[in-house]
């Protein structure tokens, strides 16, 4: 079984991010970007846990904006999502998802949670570890992965 923390837009807030690192214990770390500096400070921190990072838009990084990894055989598409428009609506995250034929894909950018399952892809945002918005706490995901490629994806918060 694997444990994947999931991270976006910590915005400064390295305190938090260390709170669910050491709650969490996990086997691998994502950052889905804002403030990609943040992620890099954490993973100097805990450099014995594998780390997947992408930049949001307030990171202002040339280059990839997305990477599709792959966890124990399930394909994964990690974004910060504002190349995708995840503010007004999903639908295209969930088409380039479909086309890129992933299980899943992981995004942040509006500082809430959401989860969907459509058309055969799952769409997760952990919401935001640093800078929550309209007074919700801050939050973070927990992927769970069996032996058999199972994903369970929890959400937990910060009070």
């Amino acid at each position: 079984m694997k444990k994947v923390l999931i991270l976006s837009d910590s915005h400064g807030n390295i305190e938090n991010m260390e709170y669910a690192v050491e709650k969490i214990l996990p086997d691998m770390i994502i950052h889905l970007g804002d403030c990609k500096d943040d992620a890099m400070i954490l993973q100097d921190e805990y450099d014995d846990i594998p780390f997947e990072v992408v930049p949001g838009n307030c990171d202002y990084e040339d280059g990839p904006q997305e990477k599709i990894i792959d966890i124990e055989g399930n394909k994964i598409l990690i974004c910060h999502g504002h190349t995708y428009g995840v503010k007004f609506d999903y639908y295209r995250l969930q088409m380039g998802a479909m086309e890129k034929e992933v299980d899943l894909a992981l995004f942040g950018h509006t500082h809430k949670v959401f989860y969907d399952y459509h058309n055969g892809v799952r769409l997760v945002n952990p919401g935001s570890i640093g800078l929550p918005l309209w007074g919700v706490a801050p939050s973070y995901g927990v992927m769970t992965i069996d032996g058999h490629g199972k994903i369970d994806i929890e959400i937990e918060y910060i009070e």
